[in-house]
């Protein structure tokens, strides 16, 4: 992303405040994960939205004294040449610039003076409120601080999470860009797991499979942890185990993606491990298949967000009571166990304000999945919708969909 992108994305924000608001920003703090060790630090994909900076304890702060008055400040760890042997080096000014557009930077040394100075005048906090967020130790921190420092604006909070559900809500050309090579690289790992695919194979090394092809395009992270399972884990929605062993005749279920430029995938892609789909395997895969492209087909700006949902779960059971499997619609709960549709982008299941209409550059998925325990199925097929002006496109279908393309790929 351009530091310009950053630049639009915090304007907009501004200009939703109130005059004399004070806004502060962060982009997290570690959190420990035993002893002496810490998490991967992953940085607030709010703060990331609105200065594409990713360094722990980072701060954002802006004045909105009036329309057209607003200062803006970017505060980051100072440089620190002992504590950068341990654990890397830090941003520099000119560095932290050329990536956020931001042109005044501090050591968040200066903060607490800075905040003091700088908020005379103002009579609001603004804040991203979450509660639910893990790292957000230095937000807490510092809204003590400023109960202590600024009574008079600390217990006037105004919560900026609303506005920027709506920003994110619609992909900027440049975030669309980003999915796309995201998802070439989403369709390398799949591809490579397709290949590798053979009984008696365990779950870790499909994972092996997928991570090494992200690596090699410089994807070190995957967008999410993935999930891959085999025969019976499949019925686990949200399985991490990877210690399956996947059966002559068994389905493979991954639940993966990659990221590019901080934009997120997420597609499923469901195949036997042997590489031929049994007949009724073949029969699941085709209720979802078709219903997929009945999707793509029609969905288009103007359509409620909830109608994506109930009309995966309609035209699917449908078809399950038409090879049948299932005695009538209603009781699609059987075999559908979870929705269709969340939206993609900074975040896998993205931070937008999902209610309404459809409106050109949403982003989601489109999520068929099927769960047949009794014949031990288990599968989902999953792509990412960009609306467009006049419809639809299928951003991951770059990658195997259909059951002739599956088999070929497996076929070597």
């Amino acid at each position: 992303m351009h530091s310009s992108f950053y630049s639009a994305n915090r304007s907009r924000l501004y200009d939703s405040l109130p005059d004399g608001t004070l806004l502060a920003v962060f982009s997290g703090s570690h959190i420990r994960k035993t002893a002496d060790e810490d998490y991967i630090f992953y940085a607030d994909t709010n703060f990331l939205y609105l200065t594409g900076i990713e360094q722990v304890n980072s701060v954002l702060i802006a004045v909105k004294r009036s329309a057209g008055d607003v200062s803006e400040t970017l505060f980051l760890l100072p440089s620190d040449l002992i504590a950068e042997r341990w654990t890397g080096r830090r941003l520099t000014t000119n560095e932290a610039y050329d990536i956020s557009g931001c042109k005044d930077i501090k050591s968040t040394s200066e903060l607490d003076d800075y905040v003091k100075t700088a908020a005379l005048g103002c009579n609001t906090l603004a804040l991203d409120i979450d509660d639910m967020k893990a790292n957000n130790a230095s937000q807490l921190e510092f809204q003590a601080r400023m109960r202590s420092l600024l009574p008079n604006i600390a217990n006037n909070i105004h919560d900026i999470r609303p506005q920027l559900r709506a920003q994110r809500t619609i992909k900027a050309p440049c975030e669309i860009e980003a999915m796309r090579v995201a998802e070439t690289i989403t369709r390398d790992g799949i591809i490579a797991m397709m290949r590798a695919s053979k009984p008696g194979m365990y779950e870790y090394e499909y994972r092996a499979e997928f991570d090494y092809a992200l690596a090699k395009r410089g994807c070190v992270y995957p967008a999410f942890p993935s999930i891959i399972s085999a025969g019976a884990n499949n019925f686990c929605i949200h399985y991490y185990g990877y210690m399956g062993r996947a059966n002559d005749g068994d389905m493979i279920l991954n639940d993966v993606g990659a990221k590019y430029d901080h934009m997120h995938t997420d597609v499923s892609r469901g195949w036997p491990c042997n590489g031929k789909y049994s007949p009724r395997q073949r029969a699941l895969y085709e209720c979802a298949y078709e219903t997929s492209n009945h999707m793509f087909e029609i969905l288009k700006p103007g359509l409620p967000m909830n109608f994506v949902d109930e009309e995966i779960h309609r035209y699917c059971a449908q078809l399950l009571c038409d090879i049948g499997l299932l005695d009538k619609p209603e009781n699609k709960g059987r075999y559908m166990w979870h929705g269709g549709a969340h939206h993609v982008g900074f975040d896998t299941h993205d931070m937008v304000d999902a209610k309404g209409e459809l409106r050109p550059g949403m982003v989601f998925c489109v999520d068929v999945g099927i769960y047949v325990e009794e014949w031990g199925i288990g599968f989902r097929l999953e792509d990412n919708c960009l609306i467009t002006e006049d419809g639809c496109e299928n951003l991951s279908a770059c990658t195997p969909r259909s059951i002739d393309e599956i088999e070929s790929i497996m076929r070597g």
